[in-house]
């Protein structure tokens, strides 16, 4: 990797990081693009791995005493990583754009719909129901593609959950995803010693944006935190879109 392609990395990382630290989530919705545009899929799914772990580790501390539905909070994470590892699988055989497109389309409808019905929510009862599939498709997206937030955001965001409550789910979601997907991707080749030592250095960027979005994250109502996940559910769609098409 030349000087100005660790640069461009290293600033989608660090912008990642203030998205993470904010939100709980988005450093694949900046770092997937610019990685991948510069090398190709397998490189940028494989330089999320450390800080993934690391990143979801510390939010996870941080909100470790947030009283939510354990059973939910467990099979969330518990199907993600089931899904991961599926999903690692696809990674390694098959290109999964097809399925990108299918979930960006969905997405871009569930925005609408709660642009339009802003007060509607999904209920507790129906998300428990929900939660085995959804917790598997949304492993399976971030291990064949990076990216999971269409589904894992969409349907968190769904049950209108509070800042600290969304980071606590989503956190543990994430590092059961990247504890799966390591093993497995160096098993497919996939992550290479070359790929393991470009994620550890991009802890630095990331661990450099994610305090100050926490500050930001901090200062944000609770309206104010709905759009955004809602502007980063559109964001990740029209660029799924847009990928597919060019």
């Amino acid at each position: 990797m030349n000087i100005e392609n660790m640069i461009l990395v290293g600033f989608a990382f660090a912008l990642g990081g203030i998205l993470k630290g904010a939100t709980g989530a988005g450093t694949p919705l900046l770092a997937v693009p610019i990685v991948a545009l510069l090398y190709d899929v397998p490189t940028a799914v494989a330089l999320l791995i450390f800080p993934n772990i690391a990143s979801n580790a510390v939010q996870l501390w941080q909100n470790r005493s947030e009283p939510v539905n354990r059973y939910f909070l467990y099979t969330f994470a518990g199907a993600s990583a089931l899904g991961a590892a599926i999903g690692t699988v696809a990674l390694a055989k098959i290109s999964g754009d097809a399925l990108l497109l299918y979930v960006a389309i969905v997405v871009l409808f569930f925005v609408a719909f709660r642009l339009l019905r802003p007060t509607w929510r999904l209920s507790p009862k129906a998300a428990n129901r929900l939660v085995l599939p959804i917790g598997c498709l949304a492993g399976g997206l971030q291990g064949a593609v990076g990216i999971s937030g269409p589904v894992s955001i969409s349907f968190l965001n769904a049950l209108r959950l509070e800042r600290p409550k969304f980071v606590l789910i989503i956190s543990l979601s994430f590092i059961a995803i990247a504890l799966v997907q390591l093993p497995m991707q160096v098993h497919f080749g996939i992550m290479t010693w070359e790929r393991a030592q470009l994620s550890v250095l991009a802890l630095v960027p990331m661990g450099v944006g994610m305090p100050i979005g926490s500050a930001i994250g901090r200062r944000f109502s609770a309206k104010t935190f709905d759009r955004i996940i809602l502007f980063i559910l559109f964001t990740l769609s029209v660029k799924m879109i847009f990928e597919f098409l060019f």
